[in-house]
């Protein structure tokens, strides 16, 4: 019979944890946001992004903090927090997980309702206007205005979010060096 012992340890939960993050990311980035955006029509897709995106955002935001409570120690480095603060691992475990946390509490905290608050403004312009914020233009000054606080928003949230997928590959590969 197989020793099961090592599931009383936090490194599997770890690794698994560190996988969910790192597939939700792409997957997200990459597959679904985008698949999404060219097959449901735009109402809709946005119906379905405002559902996903505090639920995605909370996950990059939550999953670091799991993975620097059940960071795997080896050796003289101590498990869970201790090991993700001790000096041997500021760079190779420290800074991506706190880069990961800070990327996606910046999402769900700051971007994501800046967002909504700008598309909320978008629709109550489209009522007065009488014409869809992505119709093709011209577009009342207001719209405009709007239409490009929208896109430098959006923009900046997807760089903090590419930042965030970067920081969990960075991760991954100080995570592998132990394998």
């Amino acid at each position: 019979m197989p020793d099961l012992s090592f599931l009383i340890t936090p490194a599997p939960y770890h690794v698994l944890a560190y996988g969910t993050l790192l597939g939700t990311e792409f997957f997200q980035s990459f597959i679904g946001g985008v698949v999404a955006f060219k097959t449901l029509p735009r109402p809709q897709f946005s119906s379905l992004q405002q559902r996903i995106f505090p639920i995605y955002f909370g996950i990059q935001t939550g999953v670091p903090v799991f993975l620097a409570l059940t960071y795997p120690g080896a050796g003289s480095t101590p498990s869970g927090i201790f090991g993700a603060l001790a000096e041997g691992n500021r760079w190779s475990v420290l800074a991506p997980l706190a880069l990961m946390f800070a990327t996606g509490f910046a999402n769900l905290a700051f971007l994501r309702p800046a967002t909504a608050r700008i598309m909320k403004e978008r629709k109550l312009q489209e009522t007065k206007d009488g014409k869809r914020s992505y119709d093709p233009p011209p577009h009342s000054r207001e719209m405009v205005k709007l239409n490009r606080a929208f896109g430098r928003v959006h923009g900046i949230s997807s760089l903090v979010n590419l930042t965030s997928l970067i920081g969990t590959m960075w991760y991954g590969i100080a995570l592998s060096e132990r394998l």
